[in-house]
């Protein structure tokens, strides 16, 4: 039994100053060494491990299958996320579906910073609210090269994008998972995080295209800036409020989607944006591309947002995690307890490999080969390479996993959070910088939450001021926390091809993330009133809501096979779409 000592030296300063050491380490490596990424992450688990045991007494076989545990969560579900994203684009591409879909998106727009607001933030912020966990940042930076971006521009603008959804990722899990944690209710959070998280969707769309294209840039293409920002954040702020956190981002997102393709149908820059050295394609014809063609084009895209819809449905959930496969880690299993509350911490691997987020990616793209009428063989052979291509990426993610879990387990993290709360009465000013911590070294806003959840509100009451404002510091500062997130990066580096420099994109991370930082703080700190007046006749409104009732299992087969049925029908009208059209176009 180890019992976790959040300040093991009797010294929080120099107690959380050795916590940090990993975390320093791995920056100094990567960006300063230029050591490769898979490397930087290894080398830190075993530095962390060697503290776990050096400084906080914690057994050996501990500290080791903790980091197991955590490199086992980033081969699963983690890495494959990401290799149900890449295979899916892989797909597109090979298939010459992927040039109709940029010959639809020029249709649109052919200037490059309006296509990097409907792919990385609009769409991008779907895949976010629908699945989480890394894809949107997988899939939005894949598309953006096969639209012609650069390869480091496209993962570290798809970073910056992702800041402003996070918090209700993966269908509200992250809000969900804190009400768990505090005892508030997942209503009552998201009243919270309707004054804050929109005013952060506001800011991005603005801040994206200026660290695109400098303030030039923004000038002459605000209007549908502006369009995008406002479609985007007041819907977040009203569903947010009167629905809860299930649904922000999904509705969020549709709008500005929907606003910015309709107001770039009566509008257009004066100046198109194009990249250095790349042919202008405004006036080449659209004609030989038929609705048909473009529909087929966007079938792995449409069939992956039904099934991640679908996958976050609690009634599809309830149905697929009956086949989950539950394995106690040996040794670590209930063998440390949390000092504070006194329980034991469970260590199990979930093998929900069903009802996980990157089944439903990897299900979507072989019914997108159905579609698009791809031979199994040749449906094998990509997702075969589509690994091959990742190994190195996905050897990242589970070093960075498993120094995460080593951090968690010894306290190390907890005491990383301690000393920012020992700020006393300015601590709403700190406060986001804990949840930012916590997702640095968890990857998961949802894991920070019920990391940081309770210390923050605790620490909030404390000073006076309502608890829940705690939890919403939290949220929000972890939401711009994932752009720096270990784990995010190596997904933004293996989806991209920049495996081994992942130094370049923590450079571009690091700036911007502390910035929307700065500004989660003086919302917190600042925005106390505002609070207070609209939360305080609602305090304590409510337990945390219940699960699905016992009767979603039959409505979750009934939606997976409707679903199936729409992918055959599709495949039907769409067979006779002659491979004739997509001859055309290419010669075209």
């Amino acid at each position: 039994m180890y019992i976790q000592n959040f300040d093991p030296l009797n010294n929080m300063f120099l107690s959380a100053a050795l916590a940090f050491l990993p975390i320093v380490y791995f920056f100094v490596v990567l960006i300063v060494f230029k050591v490769k990424g898979h490397w930087a992450a290894i080398s830190t688990t075993v530095l962390a491990v060697a503290l776990a045991g050096w400084v906080y007494d914690m057994p050996i076989v501990l500290s080791i299958m903790s980091a197991v545990h955590g490199a086992l969560y980033g081969l699963f579900p983690i890495g494959w996320i990401v290799i149900g994203a890449v295979f899916l684009y892989n797909i597109s591409v090979k298939t010459g579906q992927f040039e109709i879909i940029k010959k639809s998106i020029v249709s649109i727009t052919d200037d490059r910073r309006l296509q990097l607001l409907l792919i990385a933030f609009s769409f991008g912020a779907f895949l976010e609210g629908a699945a989480g966990f890394g894809t949107p940042v997988a899939i939005t930076s894949a598309m953006l090269i096969g639209m012609g971006f650069k390869a480091k521009k496209a993962a570290c603008l798809s970073l910056l994008a992702n800041t402003a959804p996070v918090a209700f990722g993966g269908l509200g899990i992250p809000v969900l998972v804190a009400a768990q944690v505090t005892g508030f209710s997942g209503d009552y959070i998201a009243k919270l995080l309707a004054m804050i998280c929109p005013i952060i969707g506001f800011i991005v769309p603005f801040y994206l295209i200026i660290v695109m294209t400098g303030l030039k840039g923004l000038k002459e293409v605000w209007p549908a800036v502006l369009v995008t920002s406002i479609s985007f954040s007041i819907p977040m702020a009203l569903t947010s409020f009167f629905l809860g956190p299930i649904l922000p981002d999904i509705i969020a997102s549709l709008a500005s989607m929907i606003a910015l393709v309709l107001f770039l149908k009566v509008w257009q820059p004066k100046h198109v944006y194009r990249f250095e050295n790349e042919a202008d394609i405004s006036d080449e014809s659209t004609a030989v591309l038929s609705k048909k063609m473009i529909i087929k084009a966007w079938s792995p895209f449409i069939v992956l947002i039904m099934f991640i819809a679908d996958w976050g449905m609690k009634s599809v959930s309830s149905v697929l995690d009956t086949v989950n496969i539950l394995i106690p880690l040996p040794f670590l299993d209930k063998a440390i307890m949390n000092s504070t509350t006194n329980s034991l911490l469970a260590a199990v691997f979930n093998l929900n490999w069903l009802s996980t987020a990157g089944t439903g990616i990897i299900l979507a793209a072989f019914m997108s080969c159905l579609i698009l009428k791809v031979s199994l063989k040749k449906s094998i052979g990509i997702f075969a390479s589509t690994i091959n291509e990742l190994k190195i990426a996905l050897l990242t993610i589970s070093g960075v996993l498993a120094y995460a879990y080593v951090a968690n387990n010894s306290g190390m993290t907890t005491t990383m959070g301690l000393l920012v709360s020992k700020t006393g009465d300015m601590f709403p000013l700190f406060a986001p910088i804990v949840g930012w911590l916590g997702v640095f070294v968890t990857g998961s806003d949802t894991s920070a939450n019920a990391l940081f959840g309770k210390l923050q509100t605790t620490a909030f009451s404390a000073v006076g001021i309502m608890p829940v404002m705690g939890i919403g510091a939290n949220l929000a500062g972890g939401a711009v926390g994932k752009m720096i997130s270990p784990q995010s990066i190596a997904i933004a580096a293996g989806t991209t091809g920049l495996t081994g420099r992942e130094g370049e994109i923590y450079k571009f991370s690091m700036k911007h993330s502390m910035i929307l930082l700065a500004i989660i703080c003086c919302i917190i700190y600042f925005y106390e009133g505002v609070f207070v007046s609209v939360l305080a006749a609602e305090a304590g409104t409510g337990a945390v809501q219940a699960a699905g009732s016992s009767s979603a299992g039959g409505s979750g087969v009934i939606i997976l096979l409707i679903s199936f049925c729409v992918i055959l029908l599709a495949r039907t009208m769409l067979a006779s779409s002659s491979d004739k059209g997509l001859q055309h176009y290419k010669a075209h």
